[in-house]
């Protein structure tokens, strides 16, 4: 199983982006997905989840900005990010909870950059 992050790059303050993972290999089922970040000289931190029952969780930091979305038929994880702050700046990282038969496993992209600047 292999998770692939795109969307990332540079926007100016107020803007927007739009994050996908895409889910690929021998899938069962995404139990659940999520988006974390790291800037840099920071811990990662988890931006925004969603289970496979459709609630959602968000930091804080981001609530009413940010929206994730998944498209289960195609296996896809989105993050949409509207009115970009500098301090948005980060690394973000793709993750789910994937089950391969009788075994969930959790897995990470490989990441994406996003930096918000003016």
């Amino acid at each position: 199983v292999q998770l692939v992050e795109s969307g990332g790059g540079s926007v100016q303050p107020g803007g927007s982006l739009t994050l996908s993972c895409a889910a690929s290999g021998s899938i069962s089922s995404i139990n659940s997905g999520g988006w974390y970040r790291q800037a840099p000289e920071k811990q990662r931190e988890v931006v925004a989840r969603m289970t496979s029952g459709g609630s959602t969780t968000y930091a804080d930091s981001v609530k009413g900005r940010f929206t994730i979305s998944t498209d289960n038929a195609k296996n896809m994880v989105y993050l949409q990010m509207n009115n970009l702050k500098p301090e948005d700046t980060a690394v973000y990282y793709c993750n789910a909870f994937i089950q391969t038969g009788p075994i969930t496993y959790s897995y990470w992209g490989q990441g994406t950059q996003v930096t918000v600047s003016s």
